[in-house]
Order: C-alpha cells, then sequence, then structure tokens
C-alpha cells in the first residue's frame, strides 16, 4: 500500500522536482562540510543561513518576485565580511559570525515587522526559519538553475580539489608551497554562501547547519582517509534528503526537520558503529 502510494505520489512533477533539488544540494552540503570541520569553521554555515534570512526579507518588503537575487549577492558579501574581520587582530573568528548571524537576523526580523504587507507574519518567519512546503512548489526554471550552480560548485570542489585538501589539513605547509590559502578560503566561503542560499527552501535557515555538519561527522566516526569520508558523506547525505522528502511528502511532517531527523540517525549510527569496531 505505501509503495502504491508513493507511486502516485512520484507521478506529480512537483514530487520530482523536489528530489531532484534536494539531492543536488545535500551532495553540495556534504562536499563543502567536510572541509569546514576538519577547519573547525562550521559555524560559517549557520551564520550565513541567518544572512540568508535577513536578505530573504529585504527581498520580501521589495516585492522582488525571484528572492535569490536579493539574497545570494548580500549572503557572498556576507562570507567574505565574516573572513575579514575573522584575520582582524580585534574580533576574533568566531565573534565575527556570531556578529554577522545575530545581527542579521534581528535586522531581517524587525524589517519584515515594520514593512512587511503580509497577513501571516508568523508563519512567514516559521517557514523561513524551520522550512517548509516551499519545497514542494519549485518551478522547472528553478530546478533548472539549481541544476546549474550545483554543476558548478562540484565542479568547482573537483577542479581545485588538492588545493582544498592542503590547506584543509596544513595552511602553513600550502603557503610554503606556493598554494594562496587566503584566496581558497574565500572561495570556500563563498561557495557555501551559494549552496546555504539554494538550501532555504529545503531546510529553512535554522537547520542549514545540520545538512551540512551531520554527514561529515557521520563518515569521520567510521572512516579515516580524507577521500574516502568525502565519498561517504556525499552519498549519504544524498540517501536521507531522499528518505527524509518521502518520508515527509508520506506522513505529513515538515520536510527540513523530516531531513534533519534522518541526518542524526545516520550521526547516531554511525557513532554507534565506531564504538563498536574500536571496542
Amino acid at each position: 500500500m505505501m509503495l502504491q502510494t508513493l507511486s502516485q505520489y512520484l507521478a506529480y512533477p512537483f514530487v520530482r522536482y523536489a528530489l531532484i533539488v534536494g539531492t543536488l544540494i545535500a551532495l553540495c552540503s556534504s562536499l563543502l562540510g567536510v572541509t569546514l570541520v576538519l577547519k573547525r569553521f562550521s559555524y560559517i554555515g549557520d551564520g550565513l543561513s541567518h544572512v540568508a534570512f535577513g536578505a530573504m526579507a529585504l527581498a520580501a518588503i521589495l516585492n522582488v518576485s525571484n528572492d535569490m537575487l536579493v539574497a545570494m549577492p548580500i549572503t557572498v558579501l556576507a562570507a567574505v565580511l565574516i573572513l575579514q574581520l575573522g584575520r582582524s587582530t580585534r574580533v576574533r573568528g568566531d565573534a565575527a559570525i556570531a556578529m554577522v548571524s545575530v545581527g542579521s537576523l534581528a535586522v531581517g526580523y524587525l524589517l519584515l515587522n515594520l514593512f512587511s504587507t503580509s497577513s501571516n507574519l508568523s508563519g512567514d518567519v516559521c517557514s523561513s526559519l524551520f522550512g517548509s512546503t516551499s519545497i514542494l512548489t519549485l518551478t522547472l526554471e528553478e530546478v533548472w538553475l539549481c541544476a546549474a550552480v550545483s554543476v558548478l560548485v562540484t565542479g568547482i570542489y573537483i577542479f581545485f580539489y588538492h588545493r582544498i585538501f592542503a590547506i584543509t589539513f596544513d595552511e602553513s605547509f600550502a603557503l610554503a608551497t606556493g598554494i594562496r590559502a587566503s584566496a581558497y578560503n574565500l572561495l570556500i566561503a563563498v561557495v557555501i554562501a551559494v549552496v546555504i542560499v539554494l538550501a532555504m527552501r529545503l531546510v529553512g535557515s535554522l537547520l542549514i547547519s545540520a545538512l551540512v555538519i551531520f554527514p561529515a561527522l557521520a563518515a569521520m566516526r567510521v572512516l579515516k582517509s580524507y577521500k574516502s569520508v568525502i565519498v561517504f558523506s556525499a552519498v549519504s547525505s544524498v540517501l536521507c534528503a531522499v528518505l527524509g522528502i518521502l518520508v515527509s511528502i508520506l506522513a505529513g511532517t515538515p520536510v527540513g526537520s523530516t531531513i534533519v531527523v534522518m541526518d542524526i540517525a545516520l550521526f547516531l549510527g554511525c557513532a554507534l558503529a565506531g564504538r563498536l569496531r574500536a571496542a
């Protein structure tokens, strides 16, 4: 019965669009997640997601039909700002992220309260923070846009794989070999900003970090080599996203939260497997 119901849902284009976009976003997030976790910079995902919320609030006030046109450049600029502040001797990296993220979240909510014409402000804010059914209302143009950006992100990661590997484990050695570590740190920050804007519709701004962190941490509990961790993280993240979307459709649960629960279950399972192997 469940398979029959699922096959009926899969006949609808919006369900197939959601699965495609969810798969692509999960893949991009997991690739970058391993690097961010190893560099102890995973909190940047959470910080930039708050910036994206503020940018989308601004887009709603300006009545911009495609909010990505506003959210994308603002979030990318915030990534650059966070890196610049992080290099300052007066502001530590974690403090820089906290300043930008909390400030953007507060300003975004304030702007929505002052200027929004929506009759359901609380619902709009809640869906932006925790995700909603907007992943099930994607148009074909938005799917193609997500696909193009995902291919670009994956291509950048593959093309600069060895340099990203070098700055992830030993930035000083990378500098000594002539690799411009600051430029590649900036590249990573910009790419994660792009992925976060894409992921807003999938899981909401407060849950985006789960897509970045949990698959990477799960992979590190059972595997040791960098390449195997990357592959495991990517595959498991995609499976969690697909399973989460399907479960949310069948059970009527929020898409974003369901995907995150799948990621949490993955992490707990890998953590248990790692402990059993070490015993």
